[in-house]
């Protein structure tokens, strides 16, 4: 379901106070083990950001390339690289190795028209990394819950199996999708739940998670070439004339026998 954003100022500092709430706190803290196993094994020289999530440090600190970027489309405190429309970056084509989109789908009003130019960027064989809200599941309870709901200027949920068909049009592979968090939205609610009984969330109910994890590779298009087929003249032996390609029809009467 899709609002109208009203004023993307007061939804960056209402965004950023609901991270601050013990909810917001202790989801960041599942997110960070999240990142940092998945970027495990990335490598390469440039890993790029798209968009604010609480410490715009927090996720690139555990990419492994030589340098990070982070864009955003708004200038709030220290962090980003540079402003611009996430669905126009001022990016050259198959340039960056690795992306990482830290809920940046739920906040954008063009979610298709970003990972287009999150593909244009990439590099073949380059990683993105998506972190979304899960439409259903516990949090598909809030609005029957007095005081839940999720974080202001929350425009798109874009389920996990719309987003895997979006990326394979844009020929991308899934490598490993992942379903966490399994808490009640109550901003209120203290405590953070055991890793024990996110690991069993995980295990036997990821359809129930409040958020999910989905990875995939640009494809790489390799061109095999084809070597053309060379027709072989007939040779002729010399002093012979040389086949004609017209060939007429040859008449045999049947032999009288007596």
């Amino acid at each position: 379901m899709s609002e109208t954003r009203q004023n993307p100022v007061a939804d960056f500092e209402a965004r950023q106070a609901w991270l601050e709430t013990p909810l917001g706190d202790s989801l960041l803290q599942q997110e960070s083990r999240v990142v940092e196993d998945c970027f495990d094994g990335i490598f390469g020289e440039q890993c790029l950001q798209l968009g604010h999530w609480g410490d715009p440090r927090a996720f690139l600190r555990f990419a492994r390339t030589q340098r990070c970027s982070l864009i955003a489309e708004e200038r709030r405190g220290e962090g980003p690289s540079a402003i611009g429309r996430l669905h126009r970056l001022p990016v050259e084509s198959d340039s960056i190795d690795s992306v990482i989109l830290p809920h940046t789908l739920d906040f954008s009003d063009r979610p298709h028209a970003v990972l287009r130019e999150v593909h244009r960027v990439l590099r073949a064989s380059g990683h993105l990394v998506i972190l979304g809200f899960r439409p259903g599941g516990l949090w598909g309870l809030r609005r029957l819950i007095p005081g839940a709901g999720l974080p202001p200027g929350t425009l798109h949920l874009v389920p996990d199996r719309r987003l895997r068909d979006w990326l394979k049009l844009l020929d991308m592979s899934i490598h490993s999708q992942l379903g966490y968090f399994f808490r009640w939205p109550l901003p209120g609610l203290k405590g953070t739940p055991s890793l024990q009984w996110e690991s069993r969330g995980e295990r036997w109910w990821p359809e129930l998670s409040a958020c999910y994890m989905l990875s995939a590779q640009k494809r790489v298009n390799t061109l095999t070439p084809v070597r053309p087929v060379w027709r072989k003249k007939p040779k002729v032996v010399a002093g012979l004339a040389e086949p004609s390609t017209r060939v007429s029809r040859i008449h045999f009467e049947p032999k009288n026998t007596l």
